[in-house]
């Protein structure tokens, strides 16, 4: 199974590996774009459904589904409304913090379900300090405050823990290795596209929900207000 997890998981982040084996944080982030993040939780879906566990499907999706539209939620009612916490410097939580703390750790979980369970827990501990890195590079280039990438971390980790929950007592899952590898393949030109443009569509649907011309915005001073020009981008 050691084989397996690393067959399938190098090829996937080979291109955002330097000459080094390091990574910058604009690399770090762009692991936890929903262009990334999104097809690695949809390969999980498929990997349970392939073994059978389509009560863990469904709880997976649950869940993730759940974050993701409070995610969303929180930053409509901020760019439609401005509806935030300025004493926080909040205006949503962190989807990038949230996919990856929740993500990561799960693919870790199923990808070692072989191994001991000793190994099984380092790698869903790797695999969440990773993603707590992750969240770290959304402050280090200033995309996020830290009650929103807190926000992320908090609901990603209990994705995440509610999942693997659910998962204790039952059987170790048979994944299929064909499934995983083709899966895995798969997600390999993700690890080549261009980050999303969540927040723009993010912007138009609060826009058209709020019939607001202008979407609310944080200042350069940490303000929190509407922009000063007609803008859809956020």
């Amino acid at each position: 199974m050691a084989t397996l997890v690393g067959d399938a998981l190098l090829p996937a982040f080979f291109p955002l590996l330097s000459g080094s084996f390091m990574l910058s944080w604009q690399h770090l982030t762009f692991i936890g774009d929903s262009v990334i993040t999104l097809p690695a939780a949809a390969a999980i879906i498929v990997w349970l459904l392939a073994a059978g566990a389509w009560r863990l499907a469904l709880t997976w999706t649950t869940l993730l589904g759940s974050a993701l539209f409070l995610v969303l939620a929180t930053k409509v009612a901020f760019i439609g409304w401005g509806i935030g916490i300025p004493a926080l410097d909040f205006t949503g939580i962190s989807g990038h913090a949230m996919r990856a703390c929740a993500v990561l750790p799960v693919l870790a979980y199923l990808l070692f379900q072989q191994a001991r369970a000793s190994v099984r827990a380092l790698g869903v501990l790797a695999a969440f300090c990773f993603g707590l890195v992750i969240s770290l590079s959304r402050l280090v280039l200033h995309f996020h405050s830290a009650s929103e990438v807190v926000s992320g971390i908090g609901l990603g980790t209990l994705v995440a823990v509610n999942f693997l929950r659910h998962s204790a007592g039952q059987p170790a899952l048979q994944l299929q290795r064909w499934v995983v590898g083709l899966t895995m393949l798969a997600l390999v030109p993700s690890s080549y596209a261009e980050p999303s443009q969540s927040q723009r569509w993010v912007t138009k649907v609060a826009l058209y929900l709020s019939g607001h011309d202008r979407p609310y915005v944080r200042k350069a001073n940490g303000e929190l207000a509407r922009a000063p020009m007609r803008s859809v981008e956020h």
